[in-house]
């Protein structure tokens, strides 16, 4: 498939030590590891930081033709704090070079030219009225034949009405247990299960699916008109930065082959479990290890 992805690229700095992430550049790593072309639009600064970015992305083989470096503005940071079950909290320093993502004349019409399965974005970097510009335009172009929100909403980064557009343009959504709780009292109401939620908001939005990630208990699914609860994977969890960007980039992989529902949300419940079980948001991997996952 051909993906377009916007978003952040920083580093996640975990006491002394940086991993390489931000939710679009990890869902964007992951799907291209499971054989997709991807065109990852972002920025990073002239910096080491920045550097690295563009060098770890060629050890990987993920193009960095539309990351831009940005002159006046450092590469991304975000200082992670994680909690006794794995659970991180993030500190984002901003502004940062993610926030001016460019393309040329050229570069658009390349982008365009591609005929994309699909186009991903998420909420953080959509707060930069750059980047928000740059993704309604790739939006109104209909770029892509897909729409994929992940709604990864960070603390002080995002704004209800943005979140209601980014949700108004998509054609699938995910989103985790406690994004749900902050949809509802954003728009004001509630529901008695996370069935209705997502019978109601694919309807109102005009959805093909949705999905919501529930940690080790797997995900709820609806596709199709049909609703699912697919059972997670007993892991010992070590960190889950960039576990829900990997269950984005297996989804996408799943819905783009054919699959079933179920199908898709297990293959994407054993690819999140297993990055959980290891250090930082993009660890090495195989196809082999993901089927070896034992369910709970």
């Amino acid at each position: 498939m051909n993906v377009i992805s916007i978003g952040e690229v920083l580093w996640d700095v975990v006491g002394p030590t940086g991993h390489l992430g931000g939710a679009p550049f990890n869902f964007s790593a992951h799907l291209s590891k499971l054989g997709h072309n991807v065109s990852f639009i972002s920025g990073v600064g002239s910096d080491p930081r920045g550097q690295r970015v563009l060098e770890q992305m060629a050890e990987q083989g993920l193009s960095s033709q539309y990351v831009r470096r940005v002159e006046d503005y450092p590469t991304g940071i975000a200082t992670v704090t994680l909690y006794g079950s794995g659970q991180p909290e993030f500190v984002i320093k901003r502004p940062a070079a993610y926030d001016f993502p460019q393309l040329t004349a050229a570069e658009f019409q390349a982008i365009l030219s591609q005929r994309a399965d699909w186009f991903y974005y998420g909420t953080l970097q959509q707060m930069s009225s750059t980047a928000r510009e740059l993704s309604r335009e790739l939006l109104d172009s209909k770029c892509a034949a897909r729409n994929f929100y992940d709604l990864n909403l960070r603390k002080h980064s995002y704004e209800p009405s943005l979140v209601e557009e980014l949700m108004s343009r998509a054609t699938i959504v995910k989103l985790n247990d406690t994004e749900v709780d902050e949809v509802m009292r954003i728009f004001g109401n509630s529901y008695s299960s996370l069935e209705e939620f997502c019978r109601c908001y694919s309807a109102k939005f005009g959805w093909e699916a949705v999905c919501v990630t529930r940690g080790a208990k797997g995900c709820a699914l609806l596709m199709n008109d049909d609703y699912y609860d697919v059972p997670g994977y007993a892991v010992e969890v070590v960190d889950t930065v960039g576990a829900g960007d990997a269950f984005a980039a297996a989804f996408v992989h799943g819905f783009g082959s054919g699959w079933s529902a179920w199908e898709i949300g297990d293959f994407a419940n054993r690819l999140g479990a297993l990055i959980a079980s290891r250090r930082g948001a993009i660890p090495p991997w195989t196809m082999e290890e993901i089927q070896t996952q034992r369910s709970l």
